[in-house]
């Protein structure tokens, strides 16, 4: 498809209104939620909150190892992951809600920064975490992780809007770009304040305490970018009340509508299942370093930092890639890559670093384009008028909210008390979701949606 002067309505095929040079624009603030974002999902849920929070865990524990959150005995190393599970737990029920409000309404924005404020002030009030208050912070790593997760939902539904098909994967993959390069410019800043804290008066906890803090901070400020460079667009369809029962009304719908698109809701188990094997990675990898590997803070915020490097190269040539080969036939090859890192993390031996920043750059070149073609490719597979909807339930597995891979991960570590077993059960994800993506004709699958076909997907 050409790009002319007016452009064209992403998603429709109809002629737009927007200038070129606005659409353009909308682009770039587009990429800013995600360089405001990420800094959670780096600093917060891959790097401090996980290592950190099982220290308070177990600080509270008893002579057995176990604490007794609502009265339910829970080994402390198993607690992160967790309460990481039981936030998409809750995250199920409220971003289709979000989503259904938004899609009805037409107001993206102001739901998207409802829920980015919400997260952000709690990612900020991780700041009073400390001693032995673990409730506290499973607390705020629940509302956090809630927040983060349906604003991302808003946040994804404006790709159809923003960018023709032939753009999308390219648009995607820059917006993961551009989070990249903000969680890896944050965590130089946070490995300076850790490494240097003596210097700066703080102690070790202050240190941690003040990285965490300062991820909802820039969340927050750099919000503002996108709530004021996006903008609405009126409803597709005629809109009843927004209310909260009209919400829930509109789920019922969503669920309902996905069965007259099976080649989407197929898809849409693929990356589920393929993706909770990413995002269990993304979230534990610092605590299997930290208890399995006994490797030190300082190393695993450098591996952090290598993965966020080489995942900005890795979700540009992943795109480059997916222009000549297609979305889909690049995914795949991307599920490969991750099989074989998870395999080889189970065999790392403990106290050497050398292999685990070896690890972190495999998982760095596929990470960013992995995920940046599997929002581009699902954004050609949702109906017109029904992208935040749609891009709700695209959202339960989504960036660090899945919920059977830390439960499994969590399982695997309270069964064995080994995070070996753990992680290399996580293999079963990729696996099977490489040969359910495999089975989808992603081509029927957009033609069935009433989308315009590109020519490479």
């Amino acid at each position: 498809m050409a790009d002319d002067a007016s452009g064209t309505d992403a998603g429709t095929g109809v002629h737009a209104t927007t200038p070129d040079p606005a659409r353009r624009r909308e682009q770039r603030a587009w990429y800013v939620y995600d360089f405001a974002v990420t800094v959670f999902s780096t600093s917060v849920l891959t790097v401090f909150l996980g290592p950190y929070l099982t220290d308070i865990t177990n600080a509270a524990a008893d002579a057995h190892g176990f604490v007794h959150p609502l009265g339910i005995p829970v080994r402390a190393g198993a607690y992160f992951a967790y309460a990481v599970s039981a936030s998409v737990l809750l995250s199920v029920f409220v971003m289709p809600l979000a989503g259904a409000i938004a899609d009805r309404t037409g107001r993206k924005k102001p739901v998207m920064g409802l829920f980015a404020y919400i997260g952000a002030a709690a990612t900020a009030g991780m700041f009073f975490l400390h001693g032995d208050r673990y409730l506290l912070g499973g607390l705020l790593l629940v509302v956090a992780n809630v927040s983060y997760s349906t604003s991302i939902v808003v946040y994804n539904a404006y790709l159809p809007q923003i960018a023709e098909p032939h753009e999308r994967d390219a648009v995607s993959s820059r917006g993961w770009a551009s989070g990249y390069v903000a969680g890896a410019g944050m965590l130089v800043v946070n490995l300076a304040l850790f490494l240097d804290h003596d210097a700066f008066g703080l102690t070790k906890t202050t240190a941690v305490r003040l990285c965490l803090a300062s991820a909802g901070v820039w969340w927050a400020i750099w919000t503002l970018v996108p709530l004021i460079g996006l903008r609405d667009r009126p409803v597709t369809r005629t809109a009843d009340s927004a209310g909260v029962g009209q919400g829930f009304r509109q789920l019922a719908e969503t669920v309902r509508d996905l069965r007259r698109y099976p080649l989407t809701l197929s898809f849409l188990l693929a990356y589920l299942i393929y993706n909770d094997g990413v995002q269990t990675v993304i979230s534990q990898a610092s605590l299997y370093g930290s208890e399995q590997l006994k490797l030190g803070q300082t190393t695993l915020i450098a591996a952090v930092l290598l993965v966020q490097v080489l995942a900005v190269a890795g979700a540009l040539l992943l795109g480059r890639l997916a222009r000549r080969f297609g979305a889909k036939r690049t995914v795949l090859g991307s599920l490969v890559a991750w099989t074989a890192t998870v395999g080889i993390g189970y065999f790392l031996p403990a106290g050497q670093p050398i292999g685990f920043f070896v690890l972190a750059a495999a998982i760095g070149m596929v990470l960013g384009g992995s995920q940046a073609l599997s929002r581009s490719l699902f954004s050609h597979l949702v109906p017109v008028g029904k992208e935040a909807e749609y891009f709700a339930v695209y959202q339960v597995s989504d960036r660090g909210t899945s919920w059977l891979g830390p439960l499994m991960f969590g399982l695997a570590f309270q069964l064995t008390g080994s995070y070996r077993v753990a992680i290399v059960s996580l293999v079963v994800f990729f696996a099977v979701g490489f040969v359910l993506l495999a089975r989808v004709p992603v081509a029927r699958a957009v033609a069935a949606t009433g989308r315009p076909v590109p020519d490479v997907i």
